[in-house]
């Protein structure tokens, strides 16, 4: 059985997926670094509260008037703008058999084990665990409705789910490695599960990164930058570069899944999707659709729609 988890409890390890531990290398510099990932989540002020749950709300009605029964869904965490990247955290979100709500399945680090984990989170849960509680970004890529029923049968399948987690987690991991694996990568190996239509088995993995291959699946590379990012896996405990080709390391050009990986990648293989993208700046939300990226700082274009939240 999945477990499912209160909606702030696990923020902190949440947001440590993909890059974001070379952001926290690049904060400190120090073992400490490593830590603040697996703090206890911030606490919210009842405003601060209030304003992400009318947030959350606003993403529950988004998935409402989704037409297929699965949606690729990422958020924000750390500010990752040095590295081009707004959001670093992806699931898939599915809807209840009763038509009661939705869930998001997703990988999460469990710092009390130190061991990646498989669980469920609701909607509200999910909007929540952003980092910056005055500025977050949640995107949503709605898979056409008839294309959905195998994809949501492997996602909850609890054997082919577990055969796809791997046993040790790397925030970097390389997209093409079975040693490691980010939160990411475990939502692109199971669209290649159900859209290869792969049976489970032991070697699950290694058979859905030979799919993603050939698909073919190219995640952008993180532009690094610094020479002395490269030395986060000295410093933080969820960053390896054991698992990277030499040339990457080299050039410092990491091949990491991240949400927009999986968002071209959905495109790609399924033309017909469609996204949304909300964001909220404390003072407002904004919903706004297509493929082109609302404007920093939660900036609404002419045809989006703007909910006040004062």
């Amino acid at each position: 059985m999945i477990p499912r988890l209160p909606p702030r409890r696990l923020a902190r390890c949440l947001a440590a997926c993909a890059a974001l531990a070379l952001a926290g290398a690049a904060h400190a510099g120090t073992s400490l670094a490593s830590a603040r990932f697996c703090d206890r989540a911030q606490e919210l002020t009842a405003t601060e509260q209030d304003r992400l749950l009318r947030f959350a709300a606003v993403v529950r009605e988004e998935l409402a008037a989704t037409e297929g029964s699965v949606a690729l869904i990422s958020r924000s965490g750390l500010d990752l703008a040095r590295f081009g990247i707004r959001y670093s955290h992806a699931a898939l979100a599915w809807r209840h058999d009763d038509d009661s709500g939705w869930s998001a399945r997703q990988l999460y680090y469990a710092c009390d084990e130190g061991r990646p984990r498989i669980f469920d989170q609701g909607t509200a849960g999910f909007a929540m665990g952003t980092d910056n509680p005055a500025l977050g970004y949640i995107a949503l890529v709605k898979l056409p409705a008839e294309t959905t029923p195998p994809l949501r049968r492997a996602l909850l399948d609890p054997v082919r789910v577990q055969q796809l987690l791997a046993g040790r987690y790397s925030a970097n991991a390389y997209a093409y490695s079975l040693k490691y694996q980010n939160c990411n990568q475990w939502v692109v190996e199971l669209l290649a599960a159900a859209w290869g239509d792969l049976a489970g088995g032991s070697d699950l993995r290694a058979r859905a990164q030979d799919w993603l291959r050939t698909a073919p699946y190219a995640p952008a590379p993180v532009d690094v930058g610094a020479r002395w990012l490269m030395l986060g896996s000295l410093f933080v405990p969820l960053v390896h570069m054991d698992d990277h080709p030499p040339e990457a390391i080299r050039s410092m050009q990491l091949e990491v899944s991240l949400p927009a990986s999986l968002e071209a990648f959905a495109r790609q293989r399924l033309p017909a999707s469609q996204r949304v993208e909300i964001c909220h700046d404390g003072k407002q939300v904004v919903v706004h659709r297509g493929w082109e990226p609302i404007a920093d700082g939660c900036v609404p274009g002419p045809d989006d729609r703007v909910i006040a939240l004062d």
